[in-house]
């Protein structure tokens, strides 16, 4: 079976892998690589601090930050309880193809 990582198979990975080794070559890679993780650390980096400045500003505000945790688990409990009443309405039309 193939493995598939956001709708890309195995082969079409090879293939890229084969086109950036042949436009960079195999020295330059390593160095490309170490400067996309550092992108992506610095990138990491920021987010986590522009979170950290936006509970601060909430907590010395007032604002309670926990509000949208609690409305995030009360509307999964609403998609799971209506996946399950439709389930229940389903579950006798439902066939199976051969």
């Amino acid at each position: 079976m193939f493995s598939t990582f956001l709708f890309i198979s195995g082969t079409e990975i090879a293939f890229i892998i084969f086109i950036v080794v042949m436009v960079f070559g195999a020295d330059k890679i390593p160095e490309i690589a170490r400067g996309l993780g550092k992108g992506m650390r610095i990138v990491k980096d920021a987010t986590n601090d522009i979170k950290s400045e936006i509970t601060k500003s909430a907590e010395k505000n007032g604002i309670n930050s926990e509000l949208p945790k609690s409305v995030s688990n009360n509307v999964s409990e609403q998609f799971k309880d209506v996946k399950k009443d439709l389930d229940e309405i389903t579950g006798s039309v439902k066939r199976t193809f051969k």
